[in-house]
């Protein structure tokens, strides 16, 4: 497909995306009402001003705000004079933002690739630089900043194999995208090639953001706090970012596993999850009690359910062993960097593609196991709960592991001089 082919296709499909676009955010908002909040951003109209030069980071959603908290501070403290723009795409990246950052940054969502509404985004906010977190290649905003001679920079990139595939269909117009970007800080090699084979130029592989997140002490402490709760002489299994159709695998598991007093948490990836988590328990006549209410944890409790946000590394902190979501159902995976940072043993499932360079080394180091489906969940499950001497061994691998891969920062933090010479 040549460029002006592609790119009639592209404009083609954003057209016919937009009533689709629209009933997204009505029907998004009859569990999340936020998603009716700020409408006019998602098509470049912005009330927000400020006197001080932006520094623009994009990260769409609660995974690539977290992985991007190390890097705001280095921005902050290396360029004072300059205000961070966080920009997302869905309500729970923003009050992810908020929770994080408070009023020391300006947020705003992303608008959709529209050609108007990037051209309004960049006009609006006249950024120095701009970032854009993992895999967001948007071809009119990326022109846009070209055209308003605003550097952009692809950090912590990573490219599934899937999403390979996609982009391939509009390789021309990706191409020239790519081509557009003053750099790329990939993750890993794997993806390094992967986005090379798309025509990117200037990659460096500087790692993972996330290892360098470290957890907060006042998570770390809540999570002794919860253990205490949860019962110090209970086995506790944290089923970590659940997918759609996993917790009933999960309970099938544990129930297979058939550890004594054993106590599950259960934290699904999506709080709009919550409530059918809690239906999906009391259909199967779970005892169970919810984070939120905050109550001592009843003997005959089998599952808590983590209806909480912002408590993933005490969770890690008080679990005997973690299984990471997202990979015994079709999703791609989770991050599994938050539980080895705390030294917690993981299992993980079989469709890791989001995350296939870090599970690969932390199952080579020793510090997850890998399964193909809940049977072998179960059988690894009782295994680790019943060696203590195992699960110590990984702990320490774990941490080994999140030890030996830090130092994206200073790396992304190197390629950001040098489009943007701090002063």
């Amino acid at each position: 497909m040549n460029l002006l082919i592609a790119r009639i296709a592209y404009g083609a499909l954003l057209v016919l995306a937009l009533p689709y676009a629209l009933l997204h955010l009505l029907w998004r908002a009859r569990k999340q009402p936020a998603y009716l909040r700020h409408w006019g951003e998602r098509f470049g109209f912005y009330r927000i001003k400020t006197t001080q030069p932006i520094i623009w980071l994009h990260a769409v959603s609660v995974g690539e705000t977290r992985a991007a908290v190390p890097l705001v501070k280095a921005l902050q403290a290396q360029y004072p004079r300059h205000r961070i723009l966080l920009t997302h795409t869905t309500p729970t990246g923003r009050a992810t933002s908020e929770s994080l950052f408070g009023d020391s940054v300006l947020r705003a969502y992303l608008p959709y690739d529209y050609r108007f509404a990037a051209r309004r985004f960049v006009r609006h906010f006249k950024p120095a630089l701009g970032l854009l977190m993992e895999t967001e290649i948007w071809p009119n905003l990326i022109g846009a900043c070209q055209q308003r001679g605003v550097p952009v920079l692809l950090v912590n990139a990573r490219l599934s194999a899937r999403s390979a595939r996609r982009y391939r269909k509009l390789k021309a117009l990706v191409r020239v995208s790519l081509g557009q970007l003053s750099g790329i800080a990939a993750q890993g090699e794997t993806d390094a090639r992967r986005l090379q084979a798309l025509g990117a130029k200037n990659v460096e592989i500087a790692g993972n953001l996330k290892f360098d997140s470290t957890p907060p002490p006042e998570q770390m402490a809540l999570g002794k706090q919860l253990r205490e709760t949860f019962g110090a002489d209970r086995a506790v299994f944290l089923a970590a970012s659940t997918r759609e159709g996993e917790e009933a695998l999960i309970l099938d598991a544990i129930s297979e596993a058939a550890t004594p007093d054993l106590l599950t948490v259960i934290v699904p990836r999506h709080p709009q999850r919550f409530d059918e988590v809690a239906a999906l328990l009391d259909k199967h006549h779970v005892s169970y009690q919810r984070r939120s209410r905050n109550q001592p944890i009843a003997p005959t409790t089998r599952v808590v359910l983590g209806d909480s946000m912002g408590e993933l590394f005490a969770y890690y902190r008080a679990a005997d062993v973690a299984f990471i979501g997202g990979s015994l159902l079709p999703f791609g995976g989770q991050n599994l960097i938050e539980a080895a940072a705390v030294g917690c043993p993981m299992i993980v499932g079989a469709h890791v593609w989001n995350f296939t360079d870090a599970v690969r080394q932390a199952v080579d180091c020793g510090a997850a196991l890998q399964v193909t489906d809940a049977p072998a969940l179960a059988r690894r499950l009782g295994e680790l709960l019943y060696s203590t001497p195992r699960r110590s061994e990984m702990a320490a691998a774990a941490l080994a592991f999140s030890r030996a891969h830090r130092g994206a920062t200073q790396r992304i933090m190197r390629m950001i001089a040098q489009q943007l010479p701090p002063r």
